[in-house]
């Protein structure tokens, strides 16, 4: 069965919605309402994993409010050779504080909680407001006050296109090439800020200044464990970059650990599927792993190439393009099935119709159909 995904129907936008369809975002083996639209309020998305897990019997293991304080390797020789477990210290919300041992661990933990707030010359001398998108909720906050968003990655597009309908003067200050786009009547594109003057006023690396009342920072997010110890694991955790890691994953002195979810620009539970799975196997001795040493040469030889090509150390674990073929490595080492083409079809529509129309791609409504279908649509578009 040849599956395809087309425009079904138009849709109001909403603030807050997804910027995937669900037709990307689902679990394979688990797809969401099929009489929802294709993008999202949040309130759908966390529906939608509290089902997954009711539908599992995942809710009962959870244990929720409770803080995990360390995570902690305990390495002992054995007849087998030598063996690792792994003490788990938490604190629930009385105080009362527990450690059990575990075989492996899985750090699912994301990485959009910690703000990357970037270092900004003078910056204490800015006389408005200064936030971070983490803590934006609603644009009506800013009408018709003069705010400079710091980034054109998705957020700061979203939040940008956002004010400007809210009345809000936008300046979207970014290093990226001009956007190939016009935006709407109250928002112009101007250079990276790089400095706070004496009185108050932001320059930009052009030279230009202008005086802000708000000055958003949409810089995304950095890496933070607080319950390792990175050098305990032969791990380097900078804001932007954990390495080494064998397939994006697990720190090569330590295969029991695994990382969920570390990478940037993906289809999120598709890869989160994947990366599980493939974890799973290993746990289960169906992958055989190569030596510590190997996979360290691996993970090195990955970065450098990434060097070579020009990207910069805070976009090293940026797949895009890369999570396809990296997503079907998996799927062949882990012998389960790899991701269907369509869901690589409509992520790169989607992304074509974000480039070309930003503000109203969510619109667009997605569904499945069959072969039989899709050959009906081409026969009677052909006559």
């Amino acid at each position: 069965m040849r599956n395809a995904l087309v425009p079904h129907a138009l849709l109001s936008l909403s603030h807050r919605r997804t910027n995937l369809p669900k037709e990307v975002m689902m679990f394979p083996d688990f797809p969401f309402d099929s009489q929802l639209p294709s993008f999202l309020p949040h309130e759908e998305v966390q529906r939608y994993l509290e089902r997954y897990c009711q539908c599992h019997l995942i809710t009962p293991h959870i244990r929720f409010s409770t803080v995990v304080e360390e995570v902690r390797p305990i390495t002992e020789e054995t007849e087998k050779g030598v063996m690792t477990t792994w003490e788990v210290t938490s604190q629930d919300k009385s105080g009362s504080q527990e450690t059990q041992t575990f075989d492996s661990v899985f750090i699912c933990s994301g990485h959009y909680s910690d703000p990357y707030i970037p270092s900004i010359p003078g910056i204490e001398r800015f006389k408005g407001k200064v936030i971070h998108s983490h803590s934006y909720r609603h644009p009506e906050p800013f009408s018709g006050q003069s705010v400079v968003v710091l980034g054109a990655g998705a957020s700061g597009l979203d939040i940008s296109l956002e004010l400007g309908r809210s009345n809000a003067q936008v300046t979207l200050s970014h290093g990226k090439p001009t956007l190939p786009f016009p935006l709407p009547y109250g928002i112009h594109q101007a250079t990276p800020v790089v400095e706070v003057q004496e009185d108050g006023s932001l320059r930009f690396q052009d030279g230009a200044i202008t005086q802000a009342q708000v000055l958003m920072l949409c810089t995304g997010y950095k890496f933070s464990y607080p319950f390792l110890k990175p050098a305990q694991l032969g791990l380097e955790i900078h804001d932007h970059l954990v390495t080494p890691l064998y397939k994006f994953l697990m720190p090569p002195a330590f295969p029991s650990l695994f990382i969920i979810g570390i990478c940037k620009m993906i289809c999120p539970f598709q890869q989160f599927h994947c990366q599980t799975q493939f974890s799973l196997a290993v746990l289960e001795g169906s992958v055989t792993l190569p030596s510590q040493a190997e996979m360290e040469e691996e993970a090195v030889k990955e970065m450098e190439r990434k060097v070579e090509w020009g990207v910069k150390p805070r976009n090293m674990l940026k797949m895009d393009k890369d999570q396809w073929s990296y997503a079907r490595t998996l799927a062949q080492m882990g012998k389960f099935p790899p991701l269907t083409p369509v869901t690589q079809s409509l992520y790169e529509e989607v992304w074509r119709q974000k480039q070309a129309h930003p503000q109203i791609y969510r619109h667009v409504n997605y569904r499945l159909v069959s072969d039989t279908q899709w050959e009906q649509q081409d026969r009677q578009a052909g006559e």
